[in-house]
Order: structure tokens, then sequence, then C-alpha cells
């Protein structure tokens, strides 16, 4: 049986707050691995498929404590089974705002990792918004199934109200006492910079 871990893994969809996230687990001290995901999916054979991505995921997820953003939403199971004890954490929001700001952020522009994730020709959200929605409402819906009766594993994290008390109280650290990240968009760009001004660097 593999050894009992504690890393932390965001599964909630892009644009559901999760580079907050990840900022506040840097706060409170994890590794949080910022590789970019654009060029790990590249290196893959094409078309994507889920094996070959939870194969590199797993390779990736022995480097670092923390995860967040694509595509460890897809991942989740197979997360928990090679790294039984780590927590979870889903971010969401009001369905129809999260379909508004990928939109406004994504366009028409097309990603092998989001046709594996909401089909083959609904690679960009512009022009899929169903296909979009029901996707996203699905993810959520197999997160809580999944994890039915494991209150201890599972964190769920509303964008609006995220706060250091619950999650601190859920990863057993002592609550900080500064702002909670609020990144928005470009957030990542910045998050050298961001992560010096909450540890009081900046």
């Amino acid at each position: 049986m593999a050894a009992m871990t504690d890393k932390v893994f965001v599964i909630g969809f892009h644009k559901t707050g999760t580079t907050s996230m990840g900022a506040a687990l840097q706060a409170l001290g994890y590794h949080l691995d910022q590789r970019h995901w654009k060029a790990e999916v590249a290196a893959l054979p094409a078309p994507l498929t889920k094996p070959a991505l939870a194969a590199r995921a797993l390779e990736i997820a022995a480097t670092a404590d923390a995860f967040e953003d694509n595509p460890w939403p897809l991942l989740f199971a197979e997360m928990d089974t090679a790294f039984p004890g780590s927590k979870f954490i889903l971010t969401r929001r009001n369905p129809k705002a999260w379909l508004a700001s990928i939109t406004e952020h994504f366009g028409a522009k097309s990603s092998p990792l989001r046709q594996l994730i909401y089909g083959a020709n609904a690679g960009a959200p512009q022009g899929n918004g169903q296909r979009y929605l029901y996707r996203y409402q699905q993810h959520i819906e197999y997160v809580l199934q999944y994890f039915a009766g494991r209150p201890d594993d599972l964190l769920i994290v509303e964008l609006e109200s995220a706060n250091w008390a619950e999650l601190c109280r859920f990863l057993h650290k002592p609550e900080l006492q500064r702002p909670f990240p609020r990144a928005g968009t470009g957030a990542r760009r910045a998050r050298g910079q961001w992560f010096k001004r909450l540890i009081g660097q900046g």
C-alpha cells in the first residue's frame, strides 16, 4: 500500500478561484507545483487521452505537495488512489458567472486539454455554453458522490466566501491573520510578486 501523504489537490474547474487557493496554500507553507501544463500536454502523444495525462500527472505529483487548476480536476480519483491521506478542495462558483468568465477568458480558442474535458468539438467555450455548463455541473456532482461520507478529505469552497478559517481548519494549520488571496485575471503570471506581498516581503 502507498504511504500516507499530506498532499493537497484543488479540484475545482478553472476560473473558480483555483489561483487564489494556490496562493493561499503557498502562504501556508505548501510547495505548490507551478508547471505550465500547456507544454506538458504538447509533449504527450496526440490525440490527448486521459490515461496518458494521468501517467504524466502521477510523475509530477511526486515532486510537490500542492496542486491547482487543470488537469487535477480530471484526475482526483487517480490522485486519491495513488496518494492516500491527501486532501481535496473543490472550488466552485455560480454556474452562469463561471461560464461568463471562462468564455471571456478563452473565447473561441480551443486546446487539447479542453477538448478532453468538454468534448472533441467543444475545445472552446464560445458557442458551446450548454456543453460547458453541463460538464461543469457534472464534475461537481461526481466529486460530491465520490467523497460522500468522507468529510475530512473534501473541502467545498465557494469563490466569493473563501477564507482562512475554513481552509486552515480543514488542513489543521494555524489560521493566518492576513487578507485571503483574491487573485484575478493575470494573477498566475504575477504569482511570485503576489506571494512576496502575502508573506510581507514585497
